[in-house]
């Protein structure tokens, strides 16, 4: 089938186009390049150079006629939607209307959307959390993220289009750059590569840093693969159902660079503290049974193992 990938040439989104085309698909890349790399885009897919806000974006539509939209492109992170809530609202609410409208007008039959699970489920009294929890977003990146959801409810039901919401926990993986929170491992592992010694945001009442729920960039390719022809009108959980400490995380990563012989000086084994950030939430682990149930889906990769072989790309 004819899919578009917004965000394509991005951390995430150009890995899906990988699995996407690998799977026989004919794959069209639209990336405005704001973070995305050059040498991320795949061969075998078309490239669009355009932002998900342009006006033009009506001309791609009316040129490739997509069956699907896998919608990745967002200002993704939680400290730069705090400190300008404005271009976080337009890139990734009016971004995601626009492509709507595209969808509508030029007969797509399905959106799948990249969404956020711990941001959005904020500060859950329940661990790990499933879809039916009530949203608590504390940073404006994840009311944008809400936010298209409850755009894609309305499309959905005024005009018939079908779309699956992937709820992402915390991704990991081969391209990943160092950017805020979203890119933690990729900061730990560029860090120390170069000698530096990284820093582990933490609450008063949780010196071992923020837990999350690691999910590698392989599994979460897979689930879009598999949501191409599932969880029509669904919300979905990508997650590996495991609670993993930012220290925990450091010493996964310390320990494989240690292996290539990188970074054995004592001094790693104490990184810097640092106070938690504006957006930041204690705990987030996510609840991936549905996606068992609808997808068909399972993480493939524990920690020690998406760890490696982000290490080996880092490396290359």
């Amino acid at each position: 089938m004819k899919i578009i990938v917004t965000g394509g040439a991005g951390f995430i989104g150009s890995n899906v186009v990988d699995g996407f085309v690998s799977a026989g698909h004919d794959v069209v890349i639209v990336d405005n390049f704001f973070t995305g790399k050059l040498e991320n885009i795949n061969k075998k897919a078309k490239l669009y150079i355009m932002d998900v806000r342009a006006e033009e974006l009506k001309k791609v539509f009316e040129i490739e006629r997509p069956d699907v939209v896998d919608h990745h492109a967002a200002q993704m992170s939680v400290p730069a939607s705090v400190a300008n809530p404005h271009f976080d609202a337009e890139v990734n609410v009016l971004g995601a209307v626009n492509i709507l409208q595209c969808a509508v007008k030029y007969g797509t039959k399905k959106i799948i959307f990249s969404s956020t699970g711990g941001a959005i489920y904020g500060e859950a009294s329940v661990i790990p959390t499933t879809e039916t929890y009530p949203g608590n977003p504390l940073s404006p990146y994840a009311i944008t993220k809400q936010t298209t959801e409850s755009y894609l409810h309305f499309y959905a039901a005024h005009y018939g289009l079908q779309y699956t919401v992937l709820r992402y926990a915390n991704v990991y993986g081969p391209r990943q750059v160092p950017h805020a929170e979203a890119g933690v491992v990729a900061i730990f592992m560029e860090k120390l590569i170069s000698e530096g010694l990284p820093t582990i945001y933490h609450f008063d009442d949780k010196p071992d840093g923020m837990t999350r729920d690691y999910c590698c960039v392989k599994d979460v390719v897979r689930a879009n693969t598999h949501a191409l022809m599932a969880g029509e009108q669904q919300i979905i959980n990508i997650s590996t159902c495991v609670e993993t400490s930012t220290v925990q995380l450091y010493r996964t990563i310390l320990e494989s660079l240690r292996e290539r012989g990188i970074a054995k000086d004592a001094k790693f084994d104490n990184p810097h503290k640092g106070p938690a950030r504006a957006g930041d939430i204690r705990r987030s682990c996510l609840d991936n049974s549905k996606a068992a149930k609808l997808l068909n889906w399972h993480p493939e990769y524990d920690l020690k193992k998406g760890i490696a072989a982000t290490v080996e790309h880092f490396l290359r």
